[in-house]
């Protein structure tokens, strides 16, 4: 996610904040409706009683982060109705952004900034980054093991996979997968996705499932010929990386992600465990 939406999406949420009498934070649910990109109401409705439930199931009381109110609004010709509405502590807003679709950006955004303590800019910049990360990475272990069985499965033997996906990662950064674990300082028995930043592992993923598609397109048997497949769409997207001036070989290391996902995980659990609540 760049800089200027995230600056944007930060923007536009703490202009929508309010505090209570006792300074905590709470946001009006019709205006998280359109903050998270949700054009009905009756749709939002269903995703604020699935995070009530989150939030009764996770051990707290749900009067005490989503306050049932009521606004007036005009209707036209002078006059006004109510409708209903709530008042949500950043709490009930994580958990409404938890049941959305996180490809859609205010909700992957939102699902960082409600976890998050804090809230300035820079640090909510770095929550993404880490969990775009972690997602990636998830997502090349998926895609992966979806190539280890299809390769299982058109050759009938499992040794294969290791030495077509050691092939990819020649063509891929011009090395070794063994020369790249030294270049980055990584141990002989971690895999080097771990340490790669977040471009470098969706280009794996790429090229990976270009590979599962033709494998399956083209119904190809051979170890050898999936091989040669794995190595030119390796060496495509390297060739594109390089035009845009990208040398996955030369790319830093990141953080292990193992680390990474304990971390994200533990703030989680520390602002379910302890979340503001609303005045009673």
């Amino acid at each position: 996610m760049k800089k200027e939406i995230i600056k944007s999406l930060t923007k536009n949420f703490e202009a929508h904040a309010n505090k209570t009498a006792n300074e905590i934070e709470f946001w009006f649910a019709r205006d998280l409706q359109h903050l998270l990109g949700y054009s009905k109401w009756d749709n939002f409705i269903n995703v604020i009683t699935k995070a009530k439930i989150a939030c009764e199931t996770a051990g707290h009381e749900v009067s005490d982060h989503f306050a049932d109110i009521g606004k007036m609004v005009a209707i036209g010709s002078g006059t006004e109705r109510e409708i209903a509405d709530f008042m949500l502590t950043r709490f009930a807003c994580y958990l409404i952004a938890q049941n959305g679709d996180p490809k859609k950006e205010p909700i992957a955004f939102a699902q960082n900034y409600f976890a998050v303590q804090t809230r300035k800019a820079e640090i909510i910049e770095q929550r993404i980054n880490d969990w775009e990360r972690l997602q990636a990475r998830q997502k090349l272990s998926l895609s992966e093991k979806e190539l280890f069985e299809l390769i299982f499965e058109q050759t009938g033997r499992d040794k294969d996979f290791g030495i077509i996906r050691s092939k990819g990662d020649r063509a891929l950064f011009g090395f070794t997968t063994a020369r790249m674990k030294q270049k980055l300082g990584v141990k002989s028995n971690r895999s080097l996705a771990d340490f790669l930043p977040t471009i470098t592992v969706k280009a794996k993923d790429f090229a990976t499932e270009i590979t599962i598609f033709n494998v399956k397109d083209k119904d190809i048997h051979q170890g050898g010929e999936i091989a040669w497949e794995h190595i030119t769409n390796n060496k495509s997207v390297r060739k594109l990386l390089l035009e845009r001036g990208i040398k996955p070989e030369n790319l830093p290391p990141e953080e292990d992600v193992k680390k990474l996902e304990r971390r994200v995980k533990s703030e989680d659990k520390k602002f379910i465990e302890k979340p503001d609540k609303l005045d009673k």
